[in-house]
């Protein structure tokens, strides 16, 4: 029988999760000949979830509509999927064996002509990424449903993580979730938290540990200072600080271990930052996640919910829409005409080094002064604090009046130079990981700003990744920061800034209110550059920190 993690449904307290159909039911439909068919997957539901009912069991649904708050299903690339791999829900233990053999006896006494639709060639990437990923996980999360809208960063995405928490590595894989837990729950982001201890649970991890950071090892406590000020003040790390942790005596950590923490928690402060973003739905399985209230169907019939209606006022509009406004259009024009016209001016003239540094503390300067005058509240979460320490410490800008902190040359250490060989040294292959990660981020590319096609955007991408790291206080010589002043405006960088230092108090208003007509795949675009500059920045300053222990 096959059953997947643990999970909190109702108060009964941790159950196991409903069996997912077996390898002779679930492939027959997932991968055709030709990875040309998938599940029709809102059919597929309703008929098992009838089936279900008759066999007395309570199948939960999920209370959001689809993987994002912020993106409407419909828009989403693998809304049937979605759908489908709901079947990765929760049940009784008891009733596991029969419900194994109802959900094999419905996949396989089908024809796939009935349950399948054709997809292109184009989608296959997608389709294979979901296969691996339900089967390495046994299940798809609202993540990866959501990064899928960029398939070659999503394989590179799964590929590092599964690396970091499953396979070979200084750190036993308790810790690996356990970490995964204390760096989710500096940015008060409950989906991961939820994901990590029941993943940490599943792994053999000790329930204690989950009453709070004090109830941990002292190993991982000492891990807290460093946690806390790489999430939100990583330019204060220094060389002592490694050294505090890395001449503890018992509780000590080797290098090997260190480096593998450091990437575990920069990566997740990121993760949240990207759920943030992108306004991620909280799992079914989990906290808010779901209901046993079945859905009204006095609204539409069920032919409407095979076709893939789910009832639902289609109250989000899409950025781009269907029928764009003058005014977007416009700004759309404006930033490609702002862009030709930087172009022009980087081949007709070249600022001094002088006049280069001297726009980026402007910018830097300028950066402390983006914030947002919303009131409207955050996702609601549940409280995750007790897996931290110091709650009251939070992000401050990098330069504040009567405090000066040098400047980050990225001349003098870069994750290409420095980087990236000591992590690869230090926890081989890692490094590899991450360096193609950031390449893909750096470089992905469609050619294609809105409604135009054929464009170059490195420009723009590059604006974007060196105004998160001008946050940070990390600065490139040989770029001129007067062109992000052009190319962002205002409420793009306050959602730029709200993602990247703030990420728990990002709203649907502020994803709403930047870059109003391009389409949802490039807003989250926008958020895989986030993602990766701010990990990136996180690290420079660790890593440089613990070089300058070593030598």
């Amino acid at each position: 029988m096959t059953t997947v993690g643990q999970n909190h449904f109702g108060s009964e307290g941790v159950l196991p999760l409903l069996p997912i159909p077996s390898s002779k039911g679930i492939n027959k439909f997932i991968e055709g000949d030709d990875h040309s068919s998938v599940i029709q997957g809102d059919f597929l539901f309703f008929f098992l979830h009838f089936s279900f009912q008759e066999l007395g069991i309570r199948i939960p649904r999920p209370l959001g509509h689809g993987p994002s708050r912020f993106i409407p299903e419909k828009e989403v690339p693998a809304p049937l999927l979605w759908d489908c791999f709901f079947l990765s829900c929760l049940c009784h233990s008891e009733e596991s064996e029969k419900l194994q053999s109802a959900v094999d006896e419905h996949f396989c006494c089908f024809s796939p002509d009935h349950l399948t639709i054709q997809v292109g060639k184009e989608d296959a990437t997608m389709h294979t990424l979901f296969a691996e990923s339900f089967a390495t996980l046994g299940r798809l999360d609202n993540v990866t449903l959501v990064m899928v809208f960029h398939p070659q960063y999503l394989e590179s995405f799964l590929k590092t993580q599964h690396y970091l928490l499953q396979m070979d590595g200084p750190l036993p894989l308790h810790y690996r979730h356990y970490i995964g837990i204390m760096a989710a729950a500096r940015h008060q982001c409950s989906y991961l938290v939820n994901l990590h201890v029941n993943d940490f649970l599943h792994v053999g991890g000790d329930p204690k540990w989950l009453n709070g950071l004090e109830n941990a090892p002292q190993k991982l406590q000492n891990l807290g200072e460093l946690n806390k000020m790489l999430a939100h003040r990583p330019w204060l790390i220094t060389k002592e600080h490694i050294e505090q942790l890395l001449k503890t005596e018992e509780n000590s950590w080797s290098l090997a271990e260190l480096i593998h923490a450091v990437v575990l928690l920069t990566h997740y402060h990121s993760l949240a930052s990207f759920t943030f973003g992108c306004g991620i739905s909280p799992e079914i399985d989990c906290e808010g996640g779901h209901t046993f209230r079945p859905p009204s169907v006095s609204n539409y019939c069920i032919c409407d919910i095979t076709n893939g209606y789910h009832g639902v006022d289609e109250i989000h509009a899409s950025p781009a829409g269907s029928i764009l406004s003058t005014e977007s259009v416009c700004e759309v024009e404006a930033l490609m005409e702002k862009m030709k016209q930087l172009q022009e001016c980087r081949d007709e003239e070249e600022a001094s080094q002088e006049e280069m540094a001297t726009r980026f503390e402007r910018e830097k300067r300028e950066s402390m002064f983006v914030c947002s005058s919303e009131d409207e509240e955050s996702a609601a979460t549940r409280d995750v604090s007790r897996h931290f320490e110091d709650t009251s410490y939070g992000y401050k800008d990098f330069s504040r009046h009567g405090m000066h902190v040098p400047t980050f040359r990225v001349q003098d250490y870069s994750w290409e130079d420095h980087g990236y060989s000591l992590v690869n040294r230090l926890y081989p292959d890692v490094g590899q990981l991450l360096d193609e990660k950031f390449h893909i981020a750096y470089n992905l590319t469609y050619n294609t700003m809105a409604m135009h096609k054929d464009v170059d955007t490195s420009m723009l991408r590059r604006a974007i990744w060196n105004y998160i790291h001008c946050m940070f206080g990390i600065r490139y010589d040989d770029y001129d920061y007067g062109e992000i002043n052009q190319l962002l405006d205002r409420s793009f960088k306050v959602y730029i800034k709200t993602v990247v230092c703030t990420p728990e108090k990002t709203t649907k208003r502020m994803y709403d209110s930047f870059w109003r007509q391009f389409e949802h795949s490039e807003k989250v675009h926008v958020n895989l550059l986030l993602v990766e500059a701010r990990m990136q920045a996180e690290l420079l300053y660790a890593l440089r920190a613990i070089t300058r222990y070593m030598t």
